[in-house]
């Protein structure tokens, strides 16, 4: 057990953060050139130059290049329109049609991202300088403001990597003591502990105690792997990290005690906490945004502690922010420490 305390949050913090990424490159690309000119191969170059893309149809025409997309042959599609160099040399402007497939949202959405990005570079470094009175009108092929707050260069690392901390606290405060304490049933010191007058309320804090602290070591590795390896510095400061920390402890160690109340054996304890850590992952915005779930899966998050966690964390990272920013989710977790405590101790009987 000590071992695992150490080492799960190094290995987590350092494998999974390259292992669960969105980080979409080979994307299928189908070209229509329509104006056939040196800057459109020059547009299409630069796309194919970024590493993200690959040609794998070119068309002439929109039909034929959404048959290749019907046969999952192409994730996107571009089409320059005729007289491309023409209109930008004299400055009239022109708009390229970007088509994404969006059967995989994330993976359109994030290949729609970046050739928007290419090409608005695209626009910068090589128009403004060969075409400078296409430049001055502000007539480019196409019209871009995007604005990348809080992880300007989309870093999935950044994102990743604070809420990867609330899954460490989560197992070392909340099911690792419900692992602990259903084993010192099988071996029978729980039933010695049960015939002493120690209050039930005295005996739950005790076994807590050295799981909090044990919880305020990992998340300490956390930060400190966090700063040496990914270069990420909360933007917040600490005593409102720590803060947060401490609360969701209290909640989620709770939460360990309840599974080990009703659980008898270690297999009992494990199916449960599987079942919980699935539902809690799965709802916690760690890899889809809730926002993108349904209303009904919207509402089951809620309810759950680590994605409050989770929100709180990249928002102390990302944003800066402080208790008075978070109040709401201080407010919930605080609730939800209340309700698991206080469920676990009604729960646990010293007779069985």
């Amino acid at each position: 057990m000590p071992k695992m305390i150490f080492m799960f949050p190094i290995m987590v913090l350092l494998v999974f953060p390259w292992a669960a990424s969105y980080e979409i490159s080979n994307l299928n690309l189908s070209v229509i050139d329509n104006d056939h000119s040196r800057m459109s191969h020059q547009l299409v170059e630069a796309i194919t130059a970024s590493g993200y893309f690959r040609i794998t149809n070119v068309s002439n025409g929109y039909n034929d290049a959404l048959k290749s997309i019907e046969k999952n042959e192409s994730d996107l599609i571009i089409e320059i329109p005729q007289h491309f160099e023409k209109d930008i040399t004299t400055g009239t402007g022109v708009k390229v049609m970007i088509s994404a497939n969006a059967v995989n949202g994330m993976k359109g959405s994030v290949g729609m991202t970046y050739i928007s990005g290419i090409i608005s570079n695209f626009n910068q470094s090589n128009l403004s300088k060969h075409f400078p009175q296409a430049a001055k009108s502000g007539l480019m092929p196409i019209q871009i403001d995007e604005q990348y707050r809080f992880n300007k260069h989309l870093n999935y690392q950044v994102f990743m990597v604070p809420a990867l901390m609330v899954m460490i606290l989560t197992l070392v405060c909340g099911f690792f003591p419900a692992a602990s304490i259903v084993f010192e049933k099988e071996l029978g010191t729980m039933e010695q502990m049960n015939v002493t007058p120690v209050p039930k309320f005295t005996f739950i804090i005790a076994k807590l105690i050295p799981y909090w602290i044990v919880g305020i070591i990992a998340i300490s590795i956390g930060v400190i792997i966090s700063w040496l390896v990914y270069g990420l510095i909360p933007a917040g400061h600490f005593y409102v990290l720590y803060g947060f920390t401490i609360v969701y402890v209290f909640g989620i160690s709770g939460l360990g005690i309840i599974i080990s109340n009703y659980a008898h054996t270690m297999q009992q304890a494990f199916f449960i906490v599987f079942f919980f850590m699935m539902i809690f992952i799965m709802l916690s915005g760690l890899y889809t945004p809730v926002q993108s779930m349904p209303e009904w899966a919207q509402w089951i998050a809620a309810f759950n502690p680590l994605k409050h966690l989770m929100d709180v964390m990249r928002a102390i990272y990302l944003k800066g922010s402080g208790f008075g920013g978070l109040l709401k989710e201080l407010i919930v977790l605080i609730a939800f420490a209340v309700f698991f405590n206080t469920w676990a101790v009604i729960s646990y009987r010293k007779t069985q």
